[in-house]
């Protein structure tokens, strides 16, 4: 999938600990409200089976990772958290919902987060993402592309999270 980035993307291999959530900038305390749309963004996976690749250039970074479950995904959620909040220290910041792509036998959820950090002196630095999530029964894919809307460079758009999402579970599925 890294093929179809657009030219100039380096890329290197994933922590396997990464979550959407932790790609957004937000640390291991943060809390989301309400509370059960926290599941979206950090759903219950085993890290020592998350694989991934992370890629950054002029529009911004794309993440990309599967791992295996711990639970079952609630299917619900998508229809519960339209809308919700995100808090975690310095960055706090609204979530989403974006129409996912539709995916044979998966469950698929698109968010974008719109984030802000406060720094050093008070001064804000913000944030925007795009994650689409594919659950395939025992395994959960995500694609992530983090802009930074004060960029000079035009940013990647949520359609390129999207495709990648479809073409990674293609590739999974072989």
């Amino acid at each position: 999938m890294r093929h179809d980035l657009p030219a100039g993307y380096e890329s290197g291999v994933l922590d396997q600990r990464a979550t959407p959530i932790s790609l957004w900038g937000l640390r291991s305390e943060w809390v989301a409200e309400p509370e059960q749309c926290a599941e979206l963004a950090a759903p219950g996976v085993d890290p020592a089976t998350s694989r991934g690749w992370s890629a950054s250039g002029p529009g911004g970074i794309v993440y990309a990772a599967v791992a295996r479950v711990t639970a079952p995904p609630d299917s619900a959620l998508a229809g519960q958290c339209g809308q919700w909040s995100i808090n975690g220290g310095r960055t706090s910041g609204e979530v989403t919902a974006l129409d996912a792509p539709a995916i044979d036998a998966a469950i698929t959820t698109g968010m974008a987060a719109e984030l802000t950090t406060v720094v050093e002196g008070g001064t804000e630095t913000h944030t925007h993402a795009d994650t689409f999530t594919a659950d395939l029964g025992d395994y959960h894919c995500y694609v992530t592309v983090v802009t930074d809307p004060g960029s000079p460079n035009p940013a990647l758009g949520a359609d390129v999270a999207a495709d990648l999402l479809v073409k990674t579970v293609s590739a999974l599925r072989g």
